[in-house]
C-alpha cells in the first residue's frame, strides 16, 4: 500500500520560488503504509493543497499520483469512494464537522458508516483519552475550536484506514492534549498498522518519524 507522487505540481502555485526547494513538488515520491511521515512549510506552499490532492478532492494538478498502481486523477468515483471508506482517513485543516449535530453524533456518523469500523462503546474510550468526553452532548458548533478539532480526530479514527492524513491537526491544542492526541492516534494506527502523514508549520517531536520532509 503506497502513495506514488511523480513530478506532482500544484497548477494553483507552480509559479512560485518555494516549488524549487520543495522535496516533494516536482520530485518522484512514495509515502508507504505503516510509515510515519511529517511535511513541515510555511504558510502557502500547498500543504491543504497536498492533502487534498493524496485525499482525491483536488485534481488541478500536472504530473501522477497514484495509490498502488491506480491513477487518482482518472480513477472513477466509486474506486474512489471505496479507497476513502476502506484505505484513508483525514482530519481537515477546517475539520468539516456538522455544527448542528452534537459531538457524539460526529463521531458516530462516521463510525456507523462502516461495516468493519470500531464499536459504539470506543467512543467513550476515545473521548475520555482526548478528555472531551464532557462536551459529547453537546453541538460541535458550540464547542472550542479546540474541542473541535479533538472531535474530529476522534472521528478519523471510527472507520478502517491504511493511511491517517492529519492537516495541521493540533494547531488549537496545549501542549497537554498535544500529547494525548498523539499518543492515541499512534495506538490506533500501530493497531491498523497504518501510515500516517501529517502537515504542520514547524517541527515537533508528536510521533517517531520514519520520513521529515519539507514542502
Amino acid at each position: 500500500m503506497q502513495f506514488e507522487l511523480a513530478s506532482v505540481v500544484p497548477k494553483a502555485i507552480a509559479d512560485r520560488p518555494s516549488i524549487l526547494q520543495s522535496d516533494i513538488w516536482g520530485k518522484n515520491i512514495c509515502f508507504s503504509k505503516g510509515k510515519n511521515i511529517k511535511i513541515t512549510a510555511p504558510s502557502g506552499t500547498g500543504k491543504t493543497t497536498l492533502v487534498t490532492i493524496l485525499y482525491g478532492l483536488n485534481k488541478n494538478y500536472t504530473g501522477r499520483i497514484g495509490y498502488n498502481e491506480q491513477d487518482l486523477a482518472t480513477i472513477n468515483p466509486i474506486e474512489l469512494s471505496e479507497l476513502r471508506q476502506a484505505h484513508w482517513s483525514i482530519v481537515f485543516q477546517d475539520l468539516k464537522l456538522f455544527p448542528a449535530l452534537t459531538a457524539r453524533e460526529n463521531i458516530e456518523l462516521k463510525r456507523s458508516m462502516h461495516k468493519t469500523a470500531t464499536e459504539s462503546s470506543e467512543i467513550e474510550e476515545m473521548a475520555d483519552s482526548l478528555g472531551i468526553q464532557s462536551i459529547l452532548q453537546q453541538p460541535a458548533g458550540t464547542c472550542s475550536y479546540g474541542e473541535q478539532q479533538r472531535i474530529a480526530i476522534a472521528r478519523a479514527l471510527m472507520q478502517p484506514f491504511d493511511f491517517l492524513l492529519l492537516d495541521e491537526p493540533f494547531s488549537h491544542l496545549d501542549i497537554n492534549n498535544k500529547k494525548k492526541a498523539a499518543q492515541l492516534i499512534q495506538k490506533e494506527c500501530k493497531k491498523r498498522e497504518a501510515g500516517i502523514i501529517i502537515t504542520d508549520l514547524d517541527q515537533d517531536e508528536h510521533f517517531e518519524y520514519q520520513e521529515s520532509l519539507n514542502l
